[in-house]
């Protein structure tokens, strides 16, 4: 297969090889790593740079393209596509890849060989697909593995340190997207970090970390609850300092964004379902808000017990009202504000798309403020002696309660002041009322929601703290 213009043809990726005399080619980029510097070894103490991405010309077939020069060629070309972008490229010298070492830092691809981009033999350009092909954009939805073979959220988390540094794919939907930080290495180099929040049906907050700019600025594109991510060789650790695991994106790593296969297809589905069963579960909330009576709930809980006694429950959806004398041991609420504070819908409360300002279940929502309002949308870890419970819902009334402050007074403060509050917070013991409901699409299959959260008497934590002791030992 060739694709053509009317100026040139172009060879197919899968009939390159190193006798073909100047080939032309074109493709979509799939993947692009960041410039980097390296020591000359025949120019002691200057540096040449490299770049390398890939491109698919076909559904089946997918190279890597290596370049060298100077850095100001480099750094040029690098900024003259991104990844999305079509790109033809004139007279690359064709390579036979040594596989193994190849593939230790590169994408893996079925061809047998890579290209190499010189400054003085080689020409790149950006094309608009449209131009040339427009079978060429729909490469941009098909995964380069097998759409099958990937590992569930939950998966993952179930294995824990088993699969500490393991290389591994994940099909998963984008919660939230942070803001990129920039900060200056040891060896006065810039670096940048960007951590986005994963969901699937099996957990509901897994983080995924950017260190480069090129994935940075891909996920700066994606619309949090709307859009899916196929993920290639991503690599997985057991972060100790979190004691969770997570995922960072590596320069293997090829994401697909909105991948057109049937398994993102049941995760598109599960995305709407459960934004619907959110948005009235929202409303029931905000209905039996006021009918529910903190004097009424005095069963305490440890977290491991709340866990036993929910996997007791025969998947009855009866909700548990309790108490629990632990601490939160997670609250980013300095880091992003959009990750905290919502739009609503005032019919029927789910969260209201920010850039259009329309509600997906609604229909339309004017710019009449009186439409939309915004509220607290907090998730949270509370921690006791026996486990932690993740990803708790703090939301409304009760952060406002919880944080000492409104929506409004909270968006006046700088971030160090949001610092401040959370360190008010975090790790103190408290006394915290939940409601804890059965949610297999929720982190842990629980879903709990918390109705009050004040800082506990010490007099009273502890006697509560030494009942749970005796009350064990007794077991």
């Amino acid at each position: 297969m060739a694709y053509s213009s009317s100026t040139r043809d172009f060879v197919a990726l899968s009939d390159l090889h190193p006798n073909l005399a100047r080939p032309n080619v074109i493709g979509v980029v799939i993947g692009k790593t960041d410039v980097r510097g390296f020591p000359d070894r025949k120019n002691i103490g200057s540096e040449r740079y490299t770049f390398s991405f890939t491109i698919r010309d076909s559904p089946t077939y997918f190279i890597n393209v290596n370049s060298w020069g100077r850095e100001e060629y480099i750094r040029s070309l690098s900024e003259s596509f991104r990844v999305g972008d079509c790109v033809t490229i004139e007279n690359p010298l064709v390579q036979s890849k040594d596989g193994e070492k190849e593939e230790k830092f590169n994408p893996i691809t079925p061809s047998c060989y890579k290209l190499l981009i010189s400054e003085n033999h080689s020409v790149v350009k950006t094309s608009s697909c449209y131009e040339m092909d427009t079978k060429l954009l729909s490469l941009l939805h098909l995964p380069v593995k097998d759409p099958q073979d990937y590992y569930s959220l939950g998966d993952i988390t179930a294995n824990g340190q088993s699969l500490d540094g393991r290389i591994l794919n994940v099909l998963a939907a984008v919660m939230s997207v942070g803001e990129p930080k920039y900060f200056i290495t040891s060896d006065k180099r810039k670096g940048q970090r960007c951590e986005v929040k994963l969901y699937d049906e099996t957990e509901m907050s897994f983080p995924i970390i950017c260190w480069d700019n090129e994935s940075i600025q891909l996920a700066q594109s994606w619309i949090p609850r709307e859009t899916v991510i196929f993920a290639s060789d991503v690599r997985v650790n057991f972060d100790k300092f979190r004691n969770c695991m997570t995922a960072t994106v590596i320069s293997k790593t090829i994401i697909t964004t909105n991948p057109e296969t049937a398994e993102a297809n049941v995760l598109f589905s599960f995305i709407r379902e459960s934004a619907q069963t959110g948005a009235l579960h929202d409303k029931m909330e905000e209905q039996s808000k006021e009918s529910i009576n903190l004097e009424t709930i005095v069963d305490v809980y440890t977290v491991k017990q709340l866990k036993e006694k929910a996997l007791q429950s025969d998947g009855k959806p009866e909700p548990v009202f309790g108490i629990i004398y632990g601490y939160i041991s997670m609250l980013d609420i300095d880091d992003n504000v959009s990750k905290v504070i919502r739009n609503r819908c005032s019919v029927c409360r789910f969260v209201v798309n920010e850039m259009s300002n329309t509600c997906t279940f609604c229909g339309d929502i004017s710019s009449d403020s009186k439409s939309t309002f915004v509220s607290f949308d907090i998730l949270v870890d509370l921690t006791d002696h026996t486990g932690t419970l993740y990803s708790c819902y703090l939301s409304d009334c009760v952060a406002e309660e919880t944080l000492g402050c409104t929506v409004q007074e909270f968006l006046t403060l700088a971030e160090d002041k949001r610092t401040a509050l959370k360190w008010q917070l975090l790790l103190e013991r408290s006394k915290i009322y939940f409601k804890i409901t059965l949610s297999p699409n929720w982190r842990s299959g629980l879903k709990a929601n918390i109705l009050s959260c004040k800082l506990a008497n010490p007099i009273e934590a502890s006697q509560s703290l030494l009942g749970k002791k005796l009350q064990h030992v007794a077991w």
